[in-house]
């Protein structure tokens, strides 16, 4: 038997102290320029607050690979501009893009959230793939 892991998908769910982070992403083509070396990714992030406490996103950290194993991080304050506060069952839904060199790579990270009495925790984005259609390995 062998020891494989799985591949990964374009979906990602991970689930914190009480706050979900769901990612889907998908290729870009109207956007990317391969001839250029540039693969653009859209991904949608769902973060739900399934805790008893309201929370506050402060800032991400996202650490990008390619196909190259080239890593990149991008970390700064919220996301697309805000730092949403989530009560109880509330959710905030975004879009953003991410530019690679190859037509493959992995996005993971965190989100630095607050809790309304003061304590701070991060906030897990399980991998997921960035895959262009119909790429040959």
């Amino acid at each position: 038997m062998t020891d494989s892991k799985p591949e990964l998908t374009s979906l990602s769910d991970a689930l914190t102290q009480g706050v979900r982070v769901e990612v889907m992403s998908q290729h870009s083509p109207e956007n990317s320029h391969p001839e250029q070396g540039e693969w653009v990714f859209r991904y949608t992030v769902r973060i739900t607050n399934q805790g008893t406490e309201t929370v506050q996103l402060l800032s991400r950290h996202w650490i990008i690979t390619d196909a190259t194993e080239e890593v990149r991080e991008v970390k700064g304050p919220g996301v697309v501009g805000e730092q949403p506060v989530l009560a109880p069952g509330e959710a905030f839904k975004y879009s953003s893009w991410c530019p690679l060199k190859t037509p493959v790579g992995t996005m993971r990270g965190t989100y630095q959230m607050l809790r309304s009495n003061g304590e701070q925790f991060y906030a897990e984005v399980a991998p997921f793939a960035l895959k262009a259609r119909y790429t040959v390995h």
